[in-house]
Order: structure tokens, then sequence, then C-alpha cells
């Protein structure tokens, strides 16, 4: 397969079942990594789950632990621009020459089990084995592995948490993993592994008890926020926040995190734990994870598609939120970071979605959205059908419907500007799903160039 390109490779894994396509087996995924040696099994792994947050945790739990001197590895999904994006070593997404080498390497393994089973392999399975596969390869000292979609059966299941992470857990998906917080927390527990320990972000007491069961069954050691970690400080700062953190080894001052929103600074508090967790807590381990340590890692870390800001005049900002919960707290962000007058939304969302939550979540704080649609015309809502939806929500004199995101955004910009209240400053917050986050990031990104992995 040495003739292949990067183009055929892509094609070749999108032609696979999709990712959001789910058969509660781990049967295939089990059988490839076994004929690849259980490359999962060659290193530790901080393995996360949650409804939101992960990614924007993962990231950061990465960089900490680049700093505290480790080789990483990095397993995130969905991506927002390339899929190579999904697979980083030391932070950067592997290049289109190691993804191809990467795909020809396990591709006689994937046709062998796609012969054994009933149905092939997914495009998040094939995946998966790709990313152990690299990181085993390279070799990392350890890898931060980010489920796809719940926990018990997703395919990165496969390996053992020896840290497992559990951010807020809300409902998303709940065709496939349930219509209630505890329903899905029953099925995200599945990634508790014994001898292990398991870091909980704050949740409901009905959602912890569901983690702390399972915790109990498996012998597991917890570290739940609130009680063994938490923020003990917030407080804005230009381009971010200034946060203080009781760790599970000791109390860590005036940590810069330039990200915005109260929502980040509880997933600091949960990489903090996490990275404690990893690599030792209490007076024995000290030196491991020190305040210093936490301010330089901190002060390095991003969360592209995250309330990224990624143009001014007027102020244009991307955000990923794709649930009720996430868009509450976007909305919760925006009023506390920005002083926007107007905000003009943006919103392209998935159809599968609770997409009228959405729209309840922004109405208080966008003067008008514009209704608009991404290119996953499989998955994503018609704009007119999400205008009609809009509508009720905001009234129709506050919803235009422009089909094509490119128009939507000139539209956006036009509003943000003609409508600014005197001596105010419009926004514009590009939202709704990770595909419409990622698409307008390409838009509107100018990107440096640089070297990949």
């Amino acid at each position: 397969m040495s003739d292949l390109t990067y183009a055929d490779v892509s094609a070749r894994l999108q032609q696979r079942w999709p990712e959001h396509k789910i058969e509660p087996t781990l049967d295939r995924v089990q059988r490839l990594v076994e004929l690849l040696g259980d490359p999962q099994k060659s290193y530790p792994v901080v393995h996360l789950t949650g409804t939101n947050g992960k990614t924007s945790t993962a990231r950061m739990i990465d960089t900490l632990l680049r700093e505290a001197g480790l080789r990483t590895g990095r397993f995130t999904s969905p991506h927002l621009e390339s899929v190579r994006e999904r697979i980083t070593l030391d932070g950067e997404p592997i290049s289109e020459e190691r993804f191809t080498q990467a795909y020809a390497e396990i591709a006689p393994y994937l046709d062998v089990v796609d012969a054994e089973q009933e149905h092939p392999l997914s495009f998040f399975e094939a995946m998966t084995a790709m990313a152990f596969a690299v990181f085993a390869d390279a070799p990392v000292d350890v890898a931060v592995i980010e489920v796809g979609l719940g926990g018990t059966w997703d395919s990165t299941n496969v390996a053992d948490g020896t840290v497992s992470v559990i951010t807020p857990v809300a409902v998303d998906h709940a065709h496939i993993l349930g219509a209630d917080p505890v329903t899905i927390a029953r099925d995200k527990a599945g990634i508790i592994k014994p001898g292990g320990t398991t870091v909980m972000s704050q949740q409901s007491l009905e959602v912890f008890e569901v983690l702390l069961t399972k915790a109990s069954e498996v012998g597991s050691q917890v570290a739940r926020e609130g009680i063994e970690f938490g923020i003990t400080s917030r407080s804005l700062a230009v381009g971010g926040q200034v946060i203080s953190i009781k760790g599970l080894g000791g109390e860590y001052e005036e940590i810069f995190v330039p990200l915005h929103g109260e929502y980040q600074a509880h997933n600091a508090a949960t990489a903090v734990a996490a990275v404690e967790a990893l690599l030792g807590a209490g007076p024995e381990h000290e030196d491991r994870v020190t305040t210093e340590l936490l301010q330089a890692g901190f002060a390095q870390v991003t969360s592209p598609g995250r309330m990224e800001v990624v143009r001014t005049s007027p102020t244009i900002i991307v955000d990923a939120a794709h649930n009720p919960h996430g868009a509450e707290a976007t909305a919760a962000t925006v009023s506390e970071a920005f002083a926007f007058q107007p905000l003009i939304g943006v919103l392209g969302c998935m159809k599968d979605k609770d997409v009228y939550g959405l729209l309840e979540a922004y109405e208080p704080i966008m003067e008008t959205v514009v209704c608009t649609r991404n290119s996953f015309v499989e998955r994503s809502m018609p704009a007119e059908e999400l205008g009609e939806l809009a509508i009720e929500v905001f009234g129709e004199d506050r919803v235009l419907v422009r089909p094509h995101l490119i128009d939507a955004i000139d539209d956006a910009i036009r509003l943000a500007e003609e409508n600014a209240i005197a001596m105010g400053t419009g926004g514009v917050l590009i939202t709704g799903s990770v595909i419409t986050a990622g698409e307008a990031r390409t838009l509107l990104v100018r990107k440096p160039k640089q070297a990949d992995r």
C-alpha cells in the first residue's frame, strides 16, 4: 500500500460505518488490537468521558504532562478541520505522511477483522486502532484518550485507564445513551477500571451515586470535584481568567488560564487532579506537580473551537457547543467575558440534537440569530427548518435564514456593525455543532505554516 495518498486513506476511512452509528459491542475492535499486539497496553492511559468538556480537559492534561517532561499522545474527537487533529504527538497533529503510513500498517488487519465479523469495522474503530498503534510506535510515555461516545461500548474502552476522568454528565445523544443523566452515567461509568483512580468533575448527586457505586465495585480510588479537589478562587483577566486550585496534593495559587468561562476553570481543576493522580500526589511526590509547573503549563493551553476569538472588529467567536448544557455554559461565558451590543448569532445544528433547547439557551443573549447549515448534509438540520424553530423561540423579527454558512457569517458581521449601540461593540457568535465551528474556523482563521509530527 506504499502508493496510497493521504486523500486515498481519508476516503477509505470515510467509506466505513460512520461514527455516529453505534453497535454495543467491543468484539471487533478487541479483535483488531489483539492482532496488532495490543498496543494500548504499552503505555499508561488517561481515559476521559463525560458529556461536555472532554476535549478541553484532554488538551489541558496533555499540555501539563508535556510541561512535566513526558512525551504524550492524544486521541480526541470529533475534529474541527482535519482528521489528523484526532491523533497528536507532543501536542501536534501527526503529518499526512505518518497518517497514511499508520493506515497502511493496520490495513491488512482491518481486512481480516472485516472478514471475520458480522459487520465491518467502523470509521471510529479504525481511527482508535490507528491512534493506539501510532502511540506505541512513537513511543509515548502516556496517552490521553477521549471516548467517542458513551463509555462502556466505546471502542477506546479496550484500553484500561490508569486514570479515568469523567467530566460533567448531562443529556446528549439521548437516542443512543438514554434520556436522563443517570442512565447516561451508567454507560459512561464503564471506563472506570480496577486498580485505577477515577477523577470526577462536579456532578449531580444522582450521577455521583452511579459513578461511586461503579468505582466501589471495581476497586477504583476516587477524587471528586468539590470534595477532594476544586476551585478555591477565580477572577477575570485580560484574555482569560486567574484561578487558584485545591489539588489532591496541595494548594496551587494564582494560575492564569488563557480561556474564557467558569466551565473552563472547572475543566482546569479536573485536569490538575488527573495529572496529580497519574504522577502522584502527597508529601512524598510534592516535587512532581508544583504551582510553577501548572503556571507554565496552563499558559500554553489552547482549546480551538471552544469560545475561540477568531477575528476582531467586530469580534467573532466560534464555539462547538451542541447541546443545551453546553449552550448554557457558552451563553453564560459570553455574558461574563464580553459586553457585546448587540450579539448576533450564527447557528448551524445537527437534526438529532435538542435544537429547541439550544435556541432557548441562546435567546436571552442574541439580538438576532442567523440560521444556516453546515456541509454534513446527512445529519445537519436544513436552515429553513432551523429557522422555523428559531421563530418559535426568538420571534420572526429576530430570525434570518441563510442556507450557506459564508452568507450567514457575512450577514451576521453586517448586523453586528450596523446595529452597534453608541460607544458599544457588536459581536458574532458562530455555534450549534462541532462541524459548524470547524467550517467557520476554516473560513475565518489565517493559519501560520508549521511542521507536523
